[in-house]
């Protein structure tokens, strides 16, 4: 599954680093590239892994997903 959120918590480089660390080692995680504007490119397997891991996930590490 490819699938792009929109997180709270990057506001610099060093943020973009500690997102990809959080997410390092996520069995089923196949990629992850955030940018600045807070948008976060997830590739993963479903079967593996859930859509709701990797934000509960990512929440632990700092980051909360912004819903429309």
């Amino acid at each position: 599954v490819n699938e792009t959120l929109r997180v709270s918590g990057i506001r610099c480089e060093r943020c973009v680093m500690r997102l990809a660390k959080t997410l390092e080692g996520v069995d089923g995680l196949e990629s992850a590239n955030a940018n600045l504007m807070g948008h976060v490119m997830l590739s993963y397997d479903d079967e593996r892994v859930t859509r709701d891991a990797l934000v509960d996930t990512m929440a632990r590490g700092g980051f909360r997903e912004l819903t429309v």
